[in-house]
């Protein structure tokens, strides 16, 4: 068990680290913060597509295979990721990669979440995520300046990412099970109707659960994929900055983890100074902080309230990082719209906006 965790663990930080290592050298790789915006989302699109797939598949035939296949897209992409210039096949390598990201990270949150000390056991796991997220901005930053080489953080996470690949190889979640030996190796009749069954009820009885995870997770990537162009800092100042977000969001995860959490008033607090956090970000680099601790402490209570679904962890798993992933797709997208037809302040003002919508629905 302790060497699967470990695997699961140093996964996340090798897959959130490629996926951030691109970020500080956007300008390398298109001009203009339409297409700036539509790279930082390609990822975040395949996410979106594979992490409810990755459920499903985790709940169905076990984790470990979902976790291989997502390494293994994460090593193929981010390879290539390296070798390659032009907004267009970058586009489509950041949208491989992020299928890859999004089938690891169903799985691996549903392990996380399965375990009977999951509040503290998830705060570990955000805690390596942004780990990852920071040593990909700081370590692609620092390196594309040091050796004026935007692509060499890339091939660094690549590199990392097949190690994990291969150690993944020789390790095994220990079942609880999901099918059990000699009892049933085939999927029963009316067994996808049923799976339907549960999709339909989960996302109609959590709606508004999902609207904060697109939402509140989403504007953390409006102002990272804003700041680039916005703020015309060099590479490393600008990972130093985003890196401030995710250490901010490692401190939360770990301290609140340790609490009993009251999971709604939390997240419509959080939602009301996300608000804030994403006007404060359009005056100073002290925005990231603010939202990378409030965006903490929210991962923190959506997990505990999807603690409750005991039996259908891969499912529910998928749908959060599924609905996490859709605002990490549409929000940076349309902010950089935004940006680019009626300015920066407008974008980050649509950004505060939304997060208001949250302090009002959740509950």
């Amino acid at each position: 068990m302790r060497a699967y965790l470990l695997v699961v663990r140093l996964g996340v930080f090798c897959v959130m680290a490629l996926s951030n290592a691109i970020v500080p050298v956007l300008p390398a790789f298109a001009t203009g913060s339409a297409w700036e915006g539509a790279i930082y989302a390609a990822y975040f699109l395949g996410a979106f597509i594979s992490t409810l797939p990755g459920g499903f598949l985790s709940d169905r035939y076990g984790r470990t295979p979902v976790i291989r296949t997502g390494l293994m897209l994460t090593v193929i992409s981010g390879i290539l990721l390296y070798y390659t210039s032009g907004p267009l096949p970058v586009i489509t390598l950041r949208l491989l990669e992020g299928l890859g990201a999004g089938l690891f990270i169903a799985a691996g949150m549903s392990y996380v979440n399965s375990q009977p000390d999951h509040t503290r056991m998830s705060g570990y796991y955000l805690a390596m995520l942004n780990i990852g997220l920071v040593s990909g901005l700081v370590a692609s930053g620092w390196l594309a300046v040091r050796f004026m080489q935007p692509a060499l953080g890339i091939g660094l996470f690549a590199a990392l990412s097949l190690v994990v690949l291969v150690a993944g190889i020789f390790t095994r979640e220990i079942p609880e099970q999901i099918f059990q030996p000699g009892i049933q190796t085939q999927k029963p009749a009316g067994c996808y109707r049923q799976d339907l069954k549960e999709l339909v009820s989960l996302v109609t009885s959590r709606s508004r659960l999902w609207y904060s995870a697109i939402v509140l997770v989403g504007i953390t990537g409006v102002v990272s994929s804003l700041y680039p162009e916005f703020s015309g800092q060099s590479a490393d100042i600008l990972g130093l900055w985003i890196a401030g977000m995710s250490v901010a969001t490692i401190a939360a995860v770990l301290i609140v983890s340790r609490f009993t959490v009251h999971a709604i008033p939390v997240i419509r607090w959080s939602a009301v100074f996300m608000t804030g956090g994403a006007l404060l970000a359009y005056l100073s680099p002290l925005g990231f902080i603010v939202l990378g601790a409030l965006a903490g402490i929210v991962m923190i209570a959506q997990m505990a309230i999807l603690a409750e679904e005991r039996n259908r962890q891969g499912l529910v798993m998928g749908l959060f990082s599924t609905f996490s992933y859709l605002g990490m797709t549409i929000l940076p997208f349309i902010a950089g719209l935004v940006a680019a037809a009626a300015g920066f302040f407008d974008a980050f003002l649509v950004a505060a906006l939304l997060g208001g919508t949250v302090a009002l629905s959740i509950g």
